[in-house]
């Protein structure tokens, strides 16, 4: 199965249902009066994480998802039917950002988890809603409100304890198969793995985790040369990583070079992945020459970084290095990154915020155009048919300030004034 780990999607929650404008009449009940129902509330846009899939292959050929729009209101009161809500399921790793922002706006991270990213419309209340004693029999309702839409980047980070980082065809993909059930596909030629291969590795002891073995670096990875970024995306949740050196040097590239060109790669990357703990598995060490390079290795690296000395193909010296593996992870914490270190950057439930403020544009020859989410919103729910509801669509604009604004900024009588695709005569 192809392995896709980005995709741009576009969603759109439900508009709201209409109100309704409706009068009782039947025989035998008396001052029957408004009666037209609420509309019902629109489709919310909610992702929810899952063990079963390990891809968004899925958005790749689907990339447009809308939630259904409440039904209308009805006569006698009656509230119209609330949409169902749509449901997409990611797998668990996802992050989702909204594309024009840059904002987090969820972090799938556990099996079940979800979060509502797009927001249903609620439906327009229906003209029994605004009787009074001073106008008992009123002719105006309020149209539903448009649910939330988000351009949307998805991006699967891999849930891996540890990440085995080297060279193309050090041995990693051999390592994990050793050390694990995963079937990595294994080749003598660079770039055998274009994919992450996940496993979960039981050292004797009982301890267990979850080692990744992700695409081989280049040097300039971190700029994107090579695989880049789709390898280095994966790695910022490990909280240890696991050098391969080819210390046999089968490749004719010397194993310290290696290794410092690789930590350099790590350095670039913004995730500050160098303060991860390491470990270093010298593998290839039934090669021609690696008992002679690993003590030159040793002596360069020093006795900070634990080095061990394994051959991956016929599993000798594989244990002690998982027992190493396993005593680091029990006392390294979760590394935040950037993005979760922002106050309030992730939200789990995602809710946009109520924006009061709006902008006037003046676009010559007397024509004004006003924007912003507040007035646009008002527009969207307001019911211009009748004169009840424009007076009361002008009513909202005064209370929030508007015919002042228009004034202040150099509106005159019988300029015209356009709110997306409302426009209206300007008068004092």
């Amino acid at each position: 199965m192809k392995f896709i780990d980005k995709v741009n999607i576009y969603v759109e929650a439900g508009k709201g249902g209409d109100g309704v404008v409706a009068f009782r009449r039947e025989a035998y009940v008396p001052k029957g009066g408004p009666a037209g129902g609420d509309g019902g509330k629109g489709g919310s846009i909610i992702f929810e994480a899952t063990t079963s899939l390990s891809t968004l292959l899925d958005f790749r050929y689907h990339r447009e998802y809308k939630a259904r729009s409440g039904e209308q209101g009805m006569a006698k009161k009656m509230h119209g039917a609330d949409a169902a809500d749509m449901i997409l399921k990611v797998p668990v790793g996802t992050v989702i950002y909204d594309e024009d922002t840059g904002k987090i706006l969820a972090d799938l991270t556990q099996d079940k988890q979800h979060a509502v990213i797009a927001k249903g419309g609620r439906g327009g209340r229906g003209n029994a809603r605004f009787a009074t004693s001073r106008n008992p029999a009123p002719t105006i309702c309020e149209r539903g409100e448009p649910g939330e839409k988000h351009n949307l980047v998805c991006e699967l980070k891999l849930l891996a304890d540890v990440g085995l980082v080297g060279f193309p065809s050090v041995g990693k993909s051999t390592f994990l198969s050793v050390v694990t059930r995963a079937k990595p596909e294994i080749a003598d030629y660079h770039f055998t793995t274009i994919v992450p291969n996940l496993g979960v590795v039981q050292a004797k002891d009982g301890r267990s985790f979850v080692m990744a073995d992700l695409p081989g670096l280049i040097e300039g990875a971190s700029q994107g040369k090579g695989l880049g970024h789709q390898f280095l995306r994966h790695i910022e949740r490990c909280r240890v990583i696991v050098h391969v050196v080819d210390m046999g040097a089968t490749e004719g590239r010397d194993p310290y070079d290696d290794y410092v060109a690789i930590n350099k790669e790590l350095g670039e990357y913004k995730y500050r992945l160098l303060e991860r703990p390491q470990i270093i598995i010298a593998n290839k060490m039934d090669e021609p020459g690696a008992d002679e390079n690993l003590k030159a290795f040793k002596e360069k690296i020093g006795d900070d970084i634990p080095v061990f000395p394994v051959i991956a193909l016929i599993h000798e010296g594989v244990d002690l290095p998982l027992y190493a593996i396993a005593d680091l992870l029990d006392k390294t914490p979760s590394f935040a990154t950037e993005e979760e270190e922002i106050e309030n950057s992730v939200l789990y439930t995602y809710e946009s915020e109520d924006e009061v403020g709006f902008e006037i544009h003046n676009e010559g020859n007397g024509y004004w155009r006003v924007t912003g989410a507040k007035v646009e919103r008002i527009l969207q729910m307001s019911s211009l048919g009748s004169d009840d509801g424009v007076k009361r669509f002008a009513q909202k604009m005064r209370n929030i300030g508007l015919d002042d604004a228009l004034r202040v900024a150099g509106v005159q009588a019988g300029d015209t004034v356009a709110i997306l695709d409302f426009e209206f005569e300007f008068y004092e």
